[in-house]
């Protein structure tokens, strides 16, 4: 019996020899663009530090794509999942209503998207109703706060303005979604965690669009000091 038993044994592992390396690996979830968020998802949060109290999960807005795609992604670290939703950008960046982001901008009164990461901040009720507030991390969006920038919903970006119009309406620089969108936001990106926006131009498979009119932000910037001050509102 020992005799057999080590034959087997000994055939199994020969066997397992001849085939290619690549099939013991361990899975991969998601596509390839899941798995690019997923590294830009890490690297942001290496960045954030402590300024993101929260990182289960990451927000990415990737205003290198039209209004009319799901350009807004949840990604999940904890469970390796990527759920996509719509977003709609500021007046300012797009001011051909073409539902292409144009420019960026950080100063006051532009009405356009600032690029950079955030962190989320505490629920408010305002103008647009349940909104989360934001702080800026980057120089490229630190007066965030100054400027009102938050996440609230908006009749213009439900998925039907889409279908009537081709492309979403546009914010005066906030992240607005639709109210079944914003509402999974608001119970899973509010309350210290990372929010990341800049023009990445990642199609379904992986493969990046062209966006070259406009200057991606590069891993390894400083970031500016936001701590949540309750005191302050």
């Amino acid at each position: 019996m020992k005799r057999r038993e080590l034959i087997k044994t000994g055939l199994v592992a020969g066997a397992a020899l001849a085939m290619p390396a690549r099939a013991f690996a361990l899975p991969q979830k998601g596509s390839a663009r899941d798995r690019e968020l997923f590294a830009i998802a890490k690297r942001e949060l290496d960045r954030a530090g402590e300024a993101i109290w929260k990182r289960d999960i990451v927000g990415i807005a990737d205003f290198g794509l039209h209004s009319a795609e799901r350009r807004f992604h949840f990604v999940n670290l904890d469970r390796e999942e990527v759920q996509s939703y719509h977003v709609s950008h500021g007046t300012g960046s797009d001011p051909e209503h073409d539902g292409y982001l144009k420019t960026y901008s950080n100063v006051e009164g532009s009405l356009a998207t600032s690029r950079g990461a955030y962190v989320t901040w505490e629920w408010y009720v305002g103008r647009y109703g349940t909104s989360v507030r934001l702080g800026g991390l980057d120089p490229t969006n630190e007066a965030a706060f100054r400027r009102a920038i938050v996440m609230h919903r908006a009749n213009y970006a439900e998925p039907a303005h889409i279908e009537r119009y081709g492309r979403l309406g546009r914010s005066n620089g906030c992240f607005a979604m639709g109210e079944e969108q914003f509402r999974i936001a608001l119970m899973n990106l509010s309350g210290g965690r990372l929010l990341f926006a800049d023009s990445l131009g990642l199609a379904n498979e992986g493969e990046k669009l062209a966006v070259n009119s406009i200057e991606l932000l590069q891993p390894g910037r400083p970031l500016v000091s936001q701590r949540y001050n309750p005191g302050s509102y």
